[in-house]
């Protein structure tokens, strides 16, 4: 059974590796063709600087999100990611047992 989850985890790990490699080929090409337009010729450079604050924006909320990501992976978060939707389940039940529907009309009960 662990040798099941550890190759499950491995191809999981294995997937995501590949996926974010295309994804960074992908931006990273993008991005070296933007700095060559910026940092080229004057005319063309002034063109190209629209994009140069919503660019960094980006770079700057996608860092923000890889320290979050990081932060709950070191932390343990991704674990045991069903136990919040077993925890709300629970809760809930607990909650429909003690409440009182006496108050509400038949029509909203059924």
């Amino acid at each position: 059974m662990a040798a099941d989850s550890r190759a499950k985890n491995l191809a999981v790990a294995l997937m995501g590796v590949v996926i974010l490699g295309f994804c960074a080929y992908g931006f990273g090409s993008k991005f070296i063709e933007f700095v060559r337009l910026v940092l080229g010729d004057e005319e063309v450079a002034t063109k190209g600087m629209f994009a140069v604050a919503p660019l960094v924006n980006y770079l700057l909320a996608s860092a923000g999100f890889l320290c979050l990501l990081g932060w709950a992976a070191a932390h343990g978060m991704f674990h045991n990611i069903e136990q919040p939707k077993q925890t709300m389940l629970d809760l809930n039940e607990q909650l429909d047992d003690t409440t009182d529907t006496a108050h509400f009309s038949n029509s909203i009960m059924q």
